[in-house]
């Protein structure tokens, strides 16, 4: 089982950016599609973005596509969000997720990732 910690949050003004970072540890992410999601009050929690294994296939929910980048250095053992042009309905609770699978689905169904982090949360206000 791995252990996710997230950082890189915080409070943004409309327009900005922010990067976040999933820290893993437990295990070596070669062999893991990884997630990231959001849950804003109230809300579902819902797919943001994923990276396979070899970080060669993303996927994008359509609310965040040509906004934010994922990418990951396995080397690292870590997993970047990169997080620009940001909107109050970007305002969440950002959750790293390690999948059982070296594959991600454009789904970005929750049902597909076995190991979660903590949570960092994002606030988009002027």
């Amino acid at each position: 089982q791995l252990q996710l910690v997230e950082s890189g949050g915080g409070l943004v003004q409309p327009g900005g950016s922010l990067r976040l970072s999933c820290a893993a540890s437990g295990g070596n992410l070669d062999y893991y599609a990884m997630g990231w999601f959001r849950q804003a009050p109230g809300k579902e929690r819902e797919g943001v973005s994923c990276i396979s294994g070899s970080g060669g296939t993303s996927h994008f929910a359509d609310s965040v596509k040509g906004r934010f980048t994922i990418s990951r250095d396995n080397a690292k053992n870590t997993v970047w969000l990169q997080m620009n042009s940001l909107k109050p309905e970007d305002t969440a609770t950002y959750y790293c997720a390690a999948s059982a699978g070296f594959y991600c689905l454009s789904t970005l169904s929750r049902d597909e990732y076995r190991d979660w982090g903590q949570g960092t949360q994002v606030a988009v206000s002027s």
